[in-house]
């Protein structure tokens, strides 16, 4: 339904993206911050554009998908209220992995 791009003097170094998963729940997805611009506050940023708009929206939970290797993007679910809510281990692009399904009720 809304994406979001972060940019630093006109180049893009950020994006995240709100699905509608159902009536009452929309899904966060794909957020990416380019490594040279991490620890800036740009996850957390696009993140909480993404909760506003859930709010505004009338949606009462996000939930989103990720991987435990993700340890970065993990922490800034969790400081924006999310919790883990489901772990699961599968082989993607030959690695052993852990998936991991977080949610936020709004």
């Amino acid at each position: 339904e809304r994406g979001w791009v972060a940019e630093i003097d006109g180049e893009i170094v950020g994006s995240v993206l709100l699905v509608k998963k159902s009536a009452r729940i929309a899904k966060l997805r794909l957020l990416l911050v380019e490594p040279h611009a991490r620890g800036l506050g740009i996850g957390r940023k696009l993140v909480a554009a993404c909760i506003a708009f859930a709010k505004a929206a009338g949606y009462e939970r996000i939930t989103l998908w990720t991987q435990s290797t993700l340890v970065a993007a993990r922490r800034v679910y969790e400081q924006a209220g999310f919790r883990l809510k489901h772990e699961e281990a599968h082989k993607s692009f030959g690695h052993d992995l852990i998936a991991q399904t977080w949610e936020l009720a709004l």
